[in-house]
């Protein structure tokens, strides 16, 4: 259904995902993070995700994989300025891991996750929800970067969401005049736009990255408006994500997104992500603030 990877054009583009989860150990269980490849606006939560899980990966042992991870943002970041990143060993048994990850910069704390991590074992195995028929990928031209630009009142120079590595084809857009209720789920094809190494720890923390990506904005399309048209000031609150299967992010995977419900200036959306083959890989929810 989905065509491969392309490794010409994975070959040149550089390893932008790859040098963000490469952390420099500074002392036991404490991390330095990249800076984003961003140069301007607030820091993408997805960055936070994906390093402070790729922290938490570097403490538990190699027979272990995250499966479920709770994170709250606590303050904006910079995006010119590295992360720090405390892990707490919080539980180790003979088949679960619990840790707890601080993410801060210039000593203030901007985010903190509770992950946990099992061994991986056979059991019984069922998923009702169904993939979406949908077309491919390879059919769709219109890119979540182009819808943004599209949406926006006038040019926003503190959006530098091109920047980020990874490839987002919107299936199902929405066309729907300002004013009016956009009540249909919101489904993009996504994947890292560079070929990742062999190992499930990178591929989980690609995943984590792309579950940030489009997740929240989805809140105002009920009331007619759009996440990035001006009229509000946004951000993400917190963040739950639930890993059922084990994939890989540099491959397309189908993100199917719906609201559950805004209230109070708050809206929680909820995602699922399936592979090429239909396989329900996970499920997430964010809660954003909309002013």
């Amino acid at each position: 259904m989905v065509d491969a990877r392309n490794p010409e054009r994975a070959a040149k583009e550089p390893n932008v995902f790859t040098s963000l989860v490469s952390l420099v150990e500074v002392d036991a269980d404490r991390f330095v993070a990249p800076a984003s490849p961003e140069r301007s606006g607030v820091l993408f939560g997805g960055q936070l995700l994906a390093q402070a899980l790729s922290a938490a990966q570097r403490t538990v042992d190699d027979d272990r994989n995250v499966h479920s991870l709770h994170a709250y943002f606590l303050k904006a970041g910079d995006v010119d300025s590295t992360i720090e990143l405390y892990v707490e060993r919080v539980r180790d048994g003979r088949s679960f891991s619990a840790r707890c990850v601080r993410a801060q910069q210039n000593d203030r704390e901007l985010f903190r996750m509770v992950l946990s991590f099992h061994v991986p074992e056979d059991g019984l195995d069922y998923a009702p929800a169904r993939m979406p028929d949908v077309a491919p990928p390879q059919e769709i031209e219109l890119t979540y970067n182009d819808f943004v630009r599209s949406q926006r009142r006038k040019p926003d120079p503190d959006w530098d969401g091109e920047a980020r590595p990874m490839d987002i084809r919107y299936v199902d857009a929405p066309t729907a005049p300002e004013g009016q209720p956009v009540l249909e789920d919101q489904r993009m094809w996504m994947r890292i736009s560079e070929r990742l190494a062999d190992r499930q720890g990178i591929h989980d923390a690609g995943l984590a990255y792309l579950s940030d990506g489009t997740l929240v904005d989805h809140i105002v399309l009920p009331h007619g408006y759009r996440w990035n048209d001006g009229l509000f000031n946004g951000a993400s609150l917190d963040h739950a994500m639930w890993f059922h299967r084990r994939t890989r992010a540099d491959e397309w995977l189908l993100f199917d997104q719906s609201v559950v419900s805004t209230s109070g200036s708050r809206g929680l959306a909820t995602g699922r992500f399936y592979d090429a083959n239909g396989q329900l890989i996970a499920t997430c929810t964010q809660e954003g603030l909309m002013r």
